[in-house]
C-alpha cells in the first residue's frame, strides 16, 4: 500500500490501488549498485480502481497496453537516480501522467471529402506528370 495519488483536484487514485517495491538498479555505480535497492517497482490496479469511469479504464488500458504486468496491472519502472525516494516520486509523476492522458476523450473524426477544385488540381497534375514524362521517351523516326 502507498500514499493516494493526486491527478486533478477531482480525481485522487487511493493508495490501496499502488503499490510499490524497490529493488537494485542496473547500470553503473560501482560498489553502491551491489548494496542498495534503489530502482523503484510502481503498480497500479486500474482494473479494481474506483477512481476512473469505465470509458476512462479503456482508454487508459490503451495507453499503457506495453506496460502492463501478467496480472493486468500497469507497472512504471524508475531508475533514474541513485537514491530510492527520488525513483519512487520518478514513477508516481509518470503515472500521474499517464492517467492524466487517459481523462481527456479522443475528438471524434469527422468524414471529409476533398473538393471538386482539389479533385481537379490532383488530375491537372498528374496529366501534366505524364506529358513531361512522355516527353522524355525515344522519338521513333519513320
Amino acid at each position: 500500500m502507498s500514499l493516494p495519488l493526486v491527478i486533478t483536484p477531482n480525481i485522487t487514485l487511493p493508495g490501496s490501488d499502488l503499490e510499490w517495491s524497490a529493488a537494485r538498479a542496473s547500470g553503473p555505480g560501482g560498489q553502491n549498485v551491489n548494496k542498495v535497492s534503489s530502482k523503484v517497482e510502481l503498480l497500479f490496479d486500474f482494473e479494481g480502481t474506483v477512481a476512473l469511469t469505465d470509458a476512462q479504464r479503456v482508454r487508459l488500458r490503451v495507453l499503457a497496453r506495453n506496460m502492463l504486468d501478467h496480472e493486468g496491472r500497469i507497472q512504471i519502472v524508475s531508475q533514474k537516480t541513485r537514491d530510492q525516494q527520488k525513483n519512487l516520486e520518478d514513477a508516481r509523476a509518470k503515472l500521474v501522467e499517464l492517467v492524466k492522458k487517459c481523462l481527456v476523450a479522443p475528438k471524434p473524426r469527422k468524414a471529409t471529402k476533398p473538393s471538386r477544385t482539389a479533385k481537379k488540381r490532383r488530375v491537372d497534375d498528374k496529366k501534366k506528370a505524364g506529358k513531361k514524362k512522355a516527353a522524355r521517351r525515344k522519338v521513333t523516326g519513320d
